[in-house]
């Protein structure tokens, strides 16, 4: 198979953890420049759905990789 036979563990595991750690970093720091009409900050409870579901897949990931 093409790069694998763990390739959609591995994609899972890519998302899940950019999701969560771009969602963090988003309530961590906002951006500076922002134009108009852009929010102020991220809204605080989409930002921990989209963590805890980042995290959740990665960790789904990693047992599905080590098993």
């Amino acid at each position: 198979m093409f790069l694998g036979e763990d390739l959609l563990s591995w994609l899972v595991l890519a998302l899940g953890g950019a999701m969560a750690a771009g969602n963090a970093l988003a309530l961590i720091r906002p951006p500076n420049g922002r134009k108009e009409g852009d929010l102020e900050r991220a809204p605080l409870w989409r930002s921990v759905i989209y963590i805890s579901l980042g995290v959740g897949a990665s960790l789904w990931a990693l047992a599905t990789l080590a098993g």
